[in-house]
């Protein structure tokens, strides 16, 4: 078996299977992945986000690595709450987003990129690190999806931003990502890039503090774990919502439908846990990326991370663009900065391993907000109910069911779901408003791979 990458950029997905083809396992490639995206994909991550990252297969211990936005304000007075709102248009959907400096957690990707490497990598950082960096330097073309989410996300910046075919280059976010590989997390949390954070947002009414990074840590938990059609889930565990969700709905309908769910059965069961949310439970992320791995031996390895829509603020001299997390309105839902500091903010993020007494079968994650979990449900209904194959399945058209409205992309039956009493939305073509779900599939027979990248985000499949 070879192994293969899934990510939400061509060169994300190569970075990663470069690594395989080199000897490296699942986990090296997908730091190699994480950090070419910082560069390719530099709207929706970087070293200024954070994330969540599951290793399972191969005789690992199971493991989902917790390296999430936590709340700021260790050590702070009241915080202010000078956030700034901005109405963003997905064409057939509006959302809104608040940014700036008061808006920004206490990221997690450096943290988790070391504590990864450190469990389960066989390749030095430093050199997974050089690699990224020097696209860094060198430059990347945007490409026609992420043009889209430049100008979708414009009015955060508050500047006009690259187009189609223009060079993201930055030389300082290339210097951050070598010391990252050069002097492990130590400098983000601790030393001076740490301090250029703070004392960057602090005079424009930051809440994160110098004593928030020193704490970080990233934390590793066990999955949580659902059974269906005789395979096993496994996915986030809280304080994350997402995966609770999808493994809630994954449970449902094992219970409640016989054969292959319809459009109306899937919307009935996309509201039902809908309705189980609580307040700690619910999530508006937009800007996310997924890369999902499974290498030669069988080891699997699904990471989502995600810097919010970004504050909207550079710090200078490191290339890092800061998060947004504390300004999601759906994150926040008993008003801003309501959590305590150190607390994980709840997030929809759900990187997902589907394993079959072969092993594992399938390696899935999606970006997208609150349709995550609904674009994963319906990537993983595609593969085991439809029979279809990963490439199909991310590529179907999809719905999704939020406050009493079903959104849905064309080849979803809408009238269908109308003579079941639904009101729905429909977009004229498929959207990144329905995600991004990049997923690696092994036959359990033939030990084959395949795999995609969603075309709503550019993404792309690279065999190692």
């Amino acid at each position: 078996m070879n192994g293969m990458v899934a990510a939400g950029h061509a060169l994300t997905a190569e970075a990663g299977a470069r690594v395989l083809r080199e000897g490296g396992n699942a986990v090296d490639a997908a730091i190699s992945a994480m950090l070419t995206s910082w560069v390719a994909e530099p709207l929706l991550t970087g070293p200024g986000a954070g994330g969540y990252m599951l290793v399972a297969g191969a005789g690992e211990t199971e493991t989902l690595l917790d390296f999430f936005v936590a709340a700021p304000g260790f050590g702070a007075e009241s915080p202010p709450c000078r956030l700034e709102a901005v109405e963003v248009s997905f064409g057939d959907a509006t959302q809104v987003f608040n940014v700036g400096a008061a808006s920004v957690g206490a990221y997690g990707n450096p943290a988790g990129i070391e504590e990864a490497a450190r469990r389960w990598g066989t390749v030095p950082l430093a050199d997974l690190a050089a690699r990224a960096a020097a696209h860094a330097r060198a430059g990347v073309p945007v490409n026609a999806q992420q043009a889209y989410i430049y100008s979708i996300l414009e009015l955060i910046v508050g500047e006009r931003l690259l187009r189609e075919g223009e060079l993201f280059q930055d030389g300082e976010l290339g210097d951050t990502i070598e010391r990252l590989g050069s002097e492990g997390a130590a400098p983000f949390y601790s030393g001076d890039i740490a301090a250029a954070v703070v004392a960057e947002l602090e005079p424009r009414g930051g809440v994160l503090t110098a004593e928030d990074l020193a704490r970080y840590e990233a934390v590793a938990r066990e999955p949580v774990r659902v059974s269906y059609r005789g395979r096993e889930i496994l996915t986030n565990p809280p304080p994350n919502a997402g995966g609770t969700l999808l493994a809630m709905a994954m449970s449902l309908l094992e219970e409640t439908v016989d054969g292959v769910p319809d459009a109306v059965a899937l919307a009935d069961v996309m509201e039902a846990v809908q309705g189980r949310r609580t307040p700690e439970f619910v999530a508006q992320l937009g800007s996310t990326t997924h890369i999902s791995v499974l290498d030669p031996d069988g080891r699997a390895c699904s990471v989502t991370c995600t810097n919010g829509e970004g504050s909207g603020i550079w710090i200078p001299g490191t290339g890092i663009h800061v998060n947004n997390i504390m300004g999601e309105e759906d994150l926040n839902p008993l008003g801003f900065h309501a959590f305590p500091p150190g607390r994980r903010m709840p997030s929809m993020m759900a990187p997902t391993v589907v394993q079959a007494s072969g092993g594992v079968e399938l390696v899935v994650g999606s970006a997208g907000s609150n349709r995550i979990r609904s674009a994963i449900l319906q990537t993983i209904v595609g593969v085991i109910d439809r029979g279809l194959s990963a490439r199909e399945a991310v590529e179907a058209p999809r719905l999704h069911f939020e406050d009493g409205v079903v959104f849905s992309e064309p080849g979803i039956d809408d009238d269908l779901l109308r003579r079941a009493g639904r009101t729905v939305n429909p977009f004229r073509t498929q959207n990144v408003f329905f995600g991004g779900v990049q997923a690696v599939q092994r036959d359990p027979a033939t030990g084959v791979l395949t795999g995609a990248g969603d075309p709503r985000r550019g993404g792309a499949v690279v065999a190692a």
